[in-house]
């Protein structure tokens, strides 16, 4: 092995991969001390190296766990417990004795008069710069799984970070109902529940997704995309609308039913700032950016209001309401002119259900019955 060679492709690795330089370190010298073990150690020992990047040394040590007599197991123990722990396994406390991985204290403080008991004691070896073969090859296959280990826990800390944020990406295929996407240092996956319904997917297509959860695997760090889910719409809003990022203007609430409609519940924090025009923007700049990004999703933007009626009534928009009763078990009862009954419940009742959902209560739609209605059933009422 030629340890100049691997110092200078150190510096390549952490660029390309975007791993942290110690991380790199750690992983060569970790395989630098597999490969030391390999040709000139012994069953069981504990080898740490030390490698300089600038200069190719590398330095050695057999490290040792200081003990004491009442840490390990005595003969009669031993015999007591028979085959059933490995050696150098703990149990109760207590040690098995292995030479070649422990050292009592007595001896221990021979070399470092500061160490107690439990402490790791590190004994020099003799540097080694040739290896053979098979020891090579365990290093080559160390460096690489730790490599490996590194730029997963690279990926899954920059994206577990970012969960709840929007990150662009292009379509890299679609097997069966899962959708794997490029987002750049790894690849997300959209499963069919997160899809908007209706919505086309093709492989190279670019769009935007939402970061729903990172779990860290044994393959690695997955990356759950979603396109449905409702907090999408509030962080294209924050991408177009800046009095939204800038905490002028706030989301309340949202309710979605993805590649349909979406109902918005917004509000302004600072007084002389209208919160639907800022939504909106100028001649529906913004509201369409948001649109176009989910394919002609509807959007309603509703003025949130701290008054149960106010918010009722202005969730039915595009529906005008003539009143609003609250009733008990957070019930309400809206009132409309019977030609926006249609209208406020939706095609399938869409329109009161979303509104519901936005508000949190139980919405009664009832059309307004007018005096001459009454009238006329008056006396059918009274035969």
């Amino acid at each position: 092995m030629d340890l100049k060679n691997i110092a200078s492709a150190l510096s390549q690795i952490t660029d390309e991969k975007g791993i942290p330089f110690e991380k790199v370190l750690e992983s060569i010298e970790t395989a630098l001390a597999a490969a030391y073990k390999k040709d000139y150690g012994k069953k069981g020992q504990i080898i740490k190296a030390k490698f300089d990047p600038n200069t190719g040394d590398v330095q050695f040590w057999q490290v040792k766990t200081a003990v004491t007599k009442e840490m390990i197991y005595s003969e009669e123990e031993l015999l007591e417990l028979g085959e059933e722990k490995e050696g150098g396994e703990e149990a109760e406390g207590k040690i098995r004795f292995n030479e070649e991985k422990h050292i009592m204290l007595e001896e221990a403080k021979k070399q470092n008069k500061k160490i107690e008991a439990g402490e790791e004691l590190e004994i020099p070896l003799e540097s080694k710069k040739s290896y053979g073969r098979i020891a090579a090859q365990t290093a080559k296959q160390v460096i690489l799984q730790k490599i490996r280990e590194a730029e997963r826990e690279t990926v899954f800390n920059e994206y577990k970070s970012k969960e709840g944020e929007i990150v662009s990406g292009a379509i890299q295929r679609i097997e069966g109902r899962n959708i794997f996407i490029d987002i750049g240092k790894t690849l997300g996956i959209m499963p069919k529940e997160e899809q908007i319904y209706g919505e086309f997917y093709r492989p190279g297509q670019r769009l935007k997704f939402y970061i729903l959860k990172v779990e860290d695997t044994p393959k690695g760090p997955a990356i759950i995309l979603s396109r449905a889910y409702p907090k999408f719409i509030s962080k294209l809003f924050e991408l177009e609308v800046p009095e939204i990022s800038q905490g002028q203007v706030v989301i309340k609430s949202i309710a979605r039913e993805a590649g349909s409609r979406s109902k918005v519940a917004i509000a302004s924090n600072e007084e002389g700032i209208d919160p639907i025009g800022s939504a909106v923007g100028q001649r529906g700049s913004r509201v369409m950016a948001v649109i176009n990004e989910l394919g002609g999703e509807k959007i309603d933007i509703i003025q949130h209001s701290d008054s149960p009626e106010e918010f009722l009534a202005n969730s039915l928009s595009p529906a005008k309401v003539s009143e609003v009763k609250i009733m008990p078990k957070n019930q309400a009862l809206c009132i409309v002119p019977e030609d926006q009954l249609s209208l406020a419940i939706g095609k399938d009742g869409q329109n009161v259900r979303l509104a519901a959902k936005l508000t949190g209560w139980k919405i009664d739609v009832r059309a307004e019955v007018s005096d001459e209605a009454v009238s006329s059933e008056e006396p059918e009422n009274n035969n």
